[in-house]
């Protein structure tokens, strides 16, 4: 077995691999950018080298580099965990030529399977059945255009080489086509480098259900059950699950025969995912193959009890398959919710910021965290903004979901916007629990997946004056006599009570409330209501007690900031000050950034008449393309940003004069 590989990645994904490696005896070279001096897989790692700035294509993506350090560190083999370098046929050329054995498949399956055209050419031919489109190499616009009418709509654009929902668009009708290509075509070339396009039918209710592949050196090779991966937001998965619910025996052996075959026509070597759209008649085709391990691999290794980058490090080495085919079995039901720094309410926008505060759920054979952050670290723009993977484990599929509810609820980040509530909805939701799943899931859920707060306003401001005076009181306790009026907060004063102000600012809303301190417990005013409130704060724990009802919460103050949390729902507010300085609002009509970024494309000049609802700027931000549209009619008067250019979230990008028609409308 190795003795040492190199980890050419970063993240929950390198530190996973140390996981294994370690338990295995194998010692690890991590590689980190300038973001990442001090990351979690560079303090796991047995050494570690820096290998270049921030932005991927001069760090992560230096394979020449990623390579050179691996000889001079005495590795004799490289794992490329997943993106980056880990579909790249060129790098797993190099690695053999430089004598460095590539933890993955040979250099020509991931040719063969890294061109989805090819793929589905080769799937053609091991008569494995597709979804009607286009997968030929005449990339000219007419004919993109022609075979789309030839395949007929919805359709849906898709980049030839790469993954992760980049390049990617769904197209209503022909009047919606040439704008979808070209977005997708430039969204795959700065992803990819390959600006190619494939075609496919958009089917309307499908499910997403792949199937865990793994071959040998020798050419053996089985499939480790199935997982369904409906659950999407822009073509990217959100909750994973296995076993598929519902899915026939007959079935699930079909799909994980076809998967192997389809394995076996490239000579696949290692782990590979066979991914196919099952429809609702019970039909399944081939979408696509992962030349790698897959980010949603936890929940086949809770079921199958299998460690499957173990199963990795030993194919690469020469080992034969640990299992053959009879002697895979699946026992229960696992589930895996991405933990994103994003918000759901602006379309899943990514999201940056510090990790201030970080709590997870404890682990057991129930609940699995995989991650490569801890408290304090950032979530910057260069990379993917996935916080981490909770996966949990039951015997039946009510019982797992009723975990993922749980631990979701245990979950606790501030700092940074997450998608924790939405997941926590998402795995609550009456359709999810029914297992009535498509991979249009989220869209036709809307309703259920962003629901109004379970904490009512009123009792979640006594919450808060709770934890703040709480708070105080532990802070101020070390040099104040317990025993003397004046150590009380509620300003006392002789012969006299006086409520304290405590102003509370949740949006742009400002509540007063008032607070009178009766010995151990407060009366809190809030309008004309008042509260009755005991309170006790143990750490980041408060128990408080509401005009007889019992509550609890967790919460963090950080500064004027306070973040509390209640099952898997939160609550923001600021304490409020006279000299508060709220950020300045953008110009009428004024375009800001929504996100830490860069610009991509400016289709507008100083002087443009553009009307609402016009693409103005294009940015990019964790890999993925965003449209800032025109707001209203107007003229546009500055444009402050440039191609190429970083902005910060909020930064005012162009300025229009809207027209006074718009104006008198909004009045």
């Amino acid at each position: 077995m190795f003795s040492k590989i190199l980890i050419a990645n970063r993240g929950e994904i390198a530190c996973r691999i140390i996981h294994t490696a370690r338990r295995m005896g194998i010692r690890c070279v991590a590689v980190y950018s300038d973001a990442d001096a001090n990351a979690l897989h560079v303090t796991m790692a047995d050494e570690a080298f820096h290998i270049g700035p921030a932005p991927s294509p001069e760090s992560y993506l230096r394979s020449e580099k990623i390579i050179e350090i691996a000889k001079r560190s005495g590795a004799q083999a490289i794992h490329p965990g997943y993106g980056f370098l880990s579909e790249n046929t060129e790098f797993a050329e190099a690695c053999e030529a430089n004598n460095l054995v590539f933890i993955g498949p040979p250099a020509s399956a991931i040719a063969a399977m890294g061109s989805k055209s090819a793929a589905k050419a080769i799937m053609e031919d091991a008569g494995v059945p597709l979804v009607p489109g286009y997968h030929g190499d005449d990339q000219a616009p007419e004919t993109l255009r022609a075979e789309a009418e030839k395949c007929g709509f919805p359709l849906l654009l898709k980049a030839v080489a790469g993954g992760g929902g980049k390049g990617m668009r769904v197209v209503e009708d022909m009047s919606e086509f040439d704008d979808a290509l070209a977005a997708a075509q430039r969204e795959a070339k700065n992803a990819f480098g390959n600006p190619g396009m494939l075609i496919e039918r958009y089917l309307t209710q499908p499910r997403h259900v792949e199937i865990q592949v793994f071959c040998d050196q020798s050419g053996k090779g089985v499939y480790l059950a199935e997982r369904d991966c409906s659950v999407q937001r822009r073509h990217q998965k959100v909750l994973e699950e296995a076993p598929a619910p519902g899915l026939s025996e007959e079935t699930r052996k079909a799909m994980g025969e076809a998967a192997v075959k389809a394995a076996q026509a490239i000579d696949y070597v290692g782990a590979g995912t066979v991914e196919f759209l099952y429809d609702v008649d019970g039909s399944f085709f081939f979408m696509e193959m992962n030349t790698r391990l897959q980010v949603e691999h936890p929940v086949t290794e809770m079921v199958t009890g299998q460690d499957l980058v173990e199963w990795q490090l030993k194919v690469a080495w020469g080992d034969p398959l640990p299992l053959e085919q009879s002697q895979v079995t699946t026992h229960g039901h696992a589930l895996e919710a991405r933990i994103y720094a994003e918000d759901p309410d602006q379309d899943f926008l990514p999201a940056t910021g510090n990790l201030r505060y970080l709590s997870t759920p404890d682990e057991s054979a129930h609940v699995r965290v995989d991650t490569g952050v801890i408290e304090g670290d950032d979530i910057s723009i260069h990379y993917d903004p996935m916080i981490a993977k909770l996966i949990v484990w039951d015997e039946t599929r009510d019982q797992a979901i009723n975990r993922m509810v749980q631990a979701l609820e245990h979950y606790r980040i501030a700092g940074v916007k997450t998608n924790i509530r939405f997941l926590h909805a998402l795995a609550n939701s009456h359709p999810f629990r029914e297992a009535d799943l498509t991979t249009g899931f989220i869209d036709s859920h809307r309703d259920l997946l962003f629901p109004e707060s379970t904490l009512d306003t009123h009792k979640a401001l006594v919450l808060a004056a709770g934890f703040v005076l709480e708070e105080r009181k532990s802070a101020e306790s070390v040099n104040t006599d317990p025993w003397s009026p004046f150590g009380r907060r509620n300003s006392w004063r002789l012969n006299s009570e006086y409520a304290q102000p405590l102003p509370l600012q949740v949006g742009d809303e400002i509540h007063e409330l008032k607070i009178l301190e009766q010995d151990e417990s407060y009366q809190v005013f809030i309008e004309d209501s008042v509260y009755n409130l005991d309170a006790t704060l143990e750490g980041d724990y408060l128990q408080a007690v509401i005009n007889g009802h019992r509550i609890s919460v967790h919460g963090n103050l950080h500064h004027n900031q306070l973040v509390l949390f209640y099952e898997g729902d939160t609550f923001a507010c600021v304490l409020y000050r006279e000299n508060h300085v709220s950020e300045d609002m953008a110009p009428e009509g004024g375009l800001t950034a929504p996100m830490n970024g860069a610009i991509v494309a400016v289709q507008a000049q100083p002087g443009d008449t553009v009307t609402a609802g016009q693409t103005l700027v294009i940015m990019e931000a964790m890999k993925m393309e965003h449209a800032i549209k025109a707001p209203a009619d107007g003229v546009v008067s500055e444009i402050f940003f440039a191609e190429g250019e970083q902005v910060s979230e909020g930064a005012e990008l162009i300025a229009i004069e809207v027209t006074e028609q718009d104006k008198e409308e909004a009045s």
